[in-house]
């Protein structure tokens, strides 16, 4: 697995600029290795440098994640993930403080919209796939490819529903699922 120089760099500085590096700079070859091993297909897919970037800020967020996760220090609470140093407030509240277990406060939901940067890669991807599946499509026209792909992805269908809708077997639509998705894995590679 080999990189360009400028994407090394570009991993290593949105690793350092990472809010959970700190503190862990002990495991920074973990984060760099798990976010390359993550980032590798992208890096060779997407030509733009800022929805690169983007893409490698939420590579590197989740690998740094992982590792910490799997490092042990981090762990799952309800509210989210807490650093095992941290003392969860309820056990750090004194007994001499009032009681205010029985206020209720409540938040209204936030809607939270993609970026622009998400949605270039978003479309980057969904491109690449179509134009794969059209490929894969036009070289085997017998096995139905695009209308399995529209079927099942764009229409949400089961196996069992396209298999009555194309007078196949379920077991026959399975195999040319999977077929297709592992022609359109190679085509990413």
């Amino acid at each position: 697995m080999e990189l360009a120089q400028d994407k090394i760099d570009l991993i290593e500085k949105i690793i350092k600029n990472d809010r959970k590096f700190v503190n862990n700079e002990d495991l920074y070859d973990d984060f760099f290795n798990e976010t390359c091993k993550r980032s590798f297909l992208i890096v060779k897919t997407v030509s733009s440098d800022a929805t690169l970037e983007a893409y490698l800020k939420k590579i590197a967020t989740t690998s740094i994640l992982n590792v910490l996760k799997s490092e042990g220090r981090l762990r799952r609470t309800r509210s989210g993930y807490m650093s095992t140093k941290e003392v969860p407030i309820e056990s750090a509240v004194q007994s001499s403080l009032p009681d205010y277990s029985k206020i209720e406060v409540t938040y209204e939901p936030v809607d939270i919209q993609d970026t622009p940067e998400d949605l270039a890669i978003k479309k980057e991807i969904l491109q690449k796939i179509v134009d794969t599946v059209y490929e894969i499509d036009e070289s085997t026209p017998d096995k139905n490819y695009l209308k399995l792909y529209d079927l099942r992805y764009e229409k949400g269908m089961t196996q069992k529903e396209i298999a009555e809708e194309l007078n196949l077997s379920q077991s026959e639509v399975s195999k040319r699922l999977f077929k297709l998705m592992e022609k359109v894995k190679q085509a990413f590679n």
